[in-house]
């Protein structure tokens, strides 16, 4: 196992116990993560973000597969599977992501997902008719922003 791929094990398998302090440690202080909901979160708020998410996702269950990784990138497969807070509606939620790694710490990490299969689940009827849209789309990362930047300034 090449060391970059053992920094992915580790972050899943962190994830997965609900270690939000470990999966913090695997990004470089100058790390950058996007996903449908978030995007361009430097280090910080990427840490943030995993400290909400977990503090937040009581019932939270995640498996994942596929981790594979070079000297310089990696990629992983997996499914989160929990109650999204604002609707109580159950999400199961399959992602694929990809690293950039540099001296075994994540500096790129961007998770990719069905945005529309997401609303639809999350959200219920609005998300069925208008998760297609970029409306619904921008509405979701305009919400997460304000939910994150809300956490950072409550840790503070």
């Amino acid at each position: 196992m090449t060391t970059n791929q053992q920094v992915i094990e580790t972050f899943y398998q962190a994830f997965k116990n609900k270690d939000f302090k470990t999966m913090q440690d695997c990004y470089a202080d100058h790390a950058v993560f996007n996903d449908e909901a978030f995007v361009n979160l430097n280090a910080a708020q990427v840490r943030a973000m995993w400290q909400m998410l977990i503090s937040r996702g009581k019932d939270l269950e995640l498996t994942f597969t596929n981790v594979r990784a070079d000297e310089s990138t990696g990629s992983a497969e997996w499914v989160a599977t929990y109650t999204f807070s604002a609707t109580k509606r159950k999400v199961v939620n399959r992602i694929k992501a990809n690293f950039v790694l540099e001296n075994g710490k994540i500096v790129k990490h961007t998770d990719h997902f069905d945005f529309y299969k997401w609303a639809s689940q999350a959200l219920g009827l609005p998300g069925i008719l208008l998760g297609w849209t970029g409306f619904m789309r921008k509405k979701v990362q305009q919400t997460a922003m304000k939910n994150l930047t809300d956490f950072m300034n409550k840790k503070q």
